[in-house]
């Protein structure tokens, strides 16, 4: 039987002996059993394939969603939340809002690939005291400079998801010495009972467009009256250049050809899916968080700060699993099982089952935060910051070339 969990439990749990919380689901294709889902590809173009040992026995598996990006998958929902004012988070913020880019947007620490030392932020300005300096010179930035698990206080008020997902200050001026927290939550899916497939390929273009009806040439005077592309070598100036990478003015580079039926290596079916999400307290534990004038409190303080990330990794895991697990194209599954949190304590002791909804794991991390402030530890919101204009300038040069490549007018 489960249980609802509760604040007390949760405390409980991070001040003892408990190792962890885990959370085991088995999933089904969405198309239903033997539906063929596409497993993420890495370098070749290959699946990520490996034999693992299931109930004592040698499986092929395939990894389907992996740890990082499990990782991103929380913080985006984190993130989520915070916009929609469901939680208080301290989260950092790089707003690249110049006029001169092609594109706007803000790229925030729950979204950054290194988190709080990312370059991106490195690389930004922050207000302080009515000057804008860079943020690795400011107050907030030089917290990770004293960062380590003895003493994680500053970055618990400004990063604390850098303390559940992981961190490491390898830019900072201490370069590969800087801050370094483990990863205490960690969350991965597999395909179980592997079996690579096929995958079909093909285009049949309407005007029946022949390779050999080129080349194609770039149009040196674009205007709003031709296209970018022109097949008269005079349009295109007295050295014509060739659309494309080859440089070769095939119509395919203007979209204008046949792509011939094709059979290639592609997709995989599986008996089942097994999604398993471990949150660490004893990397929980690890973490101590001093306070000035708090002497003789340590133990107390620490135990508030460790059930806040605790909270944080609960909440985190919960809200993405509930999201589902629509992880790409061609690759949705559907849980087959109620989603159950056990706490592994002591050997030979049964887990204790826990449910644990996206409210309930709300209120819960409303609760330890609120008890985490009235003991003093520190908690922001958002930060803000502005990159530098040499890092404005490399974005806008970069967005320019892109739109380039991406319209056929070189790389």
């Amino acid at each position: 039987m489960s249980e609802e969990l509760n604040l007390n439990t949760l405390q409980q749990a991070v001040g003892e002996k408990a190792a962890a919380f885990r959370c085991i689901t088995e999933y089904q294709p969405a198309g239903g059993p033997g539906d063929k889902v596409f497993p993420p590809t890495y370098e070749g173009g290959k699946y990520a394939v490996e034999t693992r040992i299931i109930n004592g026995e040698p499986v092929s598996c395939v990894l389907l969603d992996s740890v990082q990006s499990q990782a991103n998958r929380m913080e985006l929902a984190l993130l989520s939340a915070v916009r929609g004012e469901r939680i208080k988070l301290p989260v950092l913020e790089a707003n690249f809002d110049d006029d001169r880019l092609l594109k706007k947007f803000t790229v925030s620490s729950l979204e950054a690939p290194h988190r709080i030392a990312d370059a991106i932020f490195r690389d930004s300005l922050i207000e302080e005291n009515g000057n804008k300096v860079m943020f690795r010179k400011s107050c907030i930035g030089k917290i990770l400079d004293i960062t380590d698990v003895q003493n994680a206080t500053g970055l618990f008020g400004v990063c604390p998801t850098a303390l559940v997902f992981g961190v490491w200050d390898s830019t900072g001026p201490r370069g590969g010495l800087g801050a370094k927290i483990q990863r205490a939550i960690v969350s991965e899916i597999i395909g179980v009972n592997a079996q690579i497939g096929v995958n079909t390929s093909s285009r049949i273009d309407p005007l029946q467009v022949r390779l050999d009806a080129g080349p194609i040439y770039n149009r040196i005077e674009k205007n709003d009256h031709n296209p970018d592309w022109t097949i008269d070598i005079k349009s295109a100036g007295d050295k014509p250049v060739k659309i494309g990478k080859k440089k070769d003015g095939k119509p395919s580079e203007v979209n204008h050809s046949n792509i011939p039926p094709q059979i290639i290596e592609g997709g995989i079916t599986i008996k089942r899916a097994i999604q398993t999400t471990v949150i660490s307290l004893s990397a929980i534990r690890r973490l101590k968080f001093p306070l000035s004038g708090k002497n003789g409190q340590e133990h107390q303080i620490d135990a508030k700060a460790r059930t806040v990330l605790a909270a944080l990794g609960l909440l985190a895991a919960t809200m993405t699993r509930e999201e589902g697990a629509d992880l790409r194209s061609r690759c949705q599954l559907l849980p087959t099982q109620e989603l159950i949190w056990e706490l592994v304590a002591e050997p030979g002791i049964e887990p204790k089952k826990y449910k644990v909804g996206t409210e309930i794991a709300i209120s819960l991390f409303n609760q330890a935060v609120a008890n985490a402030q009235e003991a003093g530890l520190p908690w922001q919101g958002k930060i803000s910051l502005s990159p530098h204009p040499d890092l404005i300038e490399l974005v806008r040069r970069s967005q320019k070339n892109t739109a380039q490549s991406e319209a056929g007018d070189g790389e």
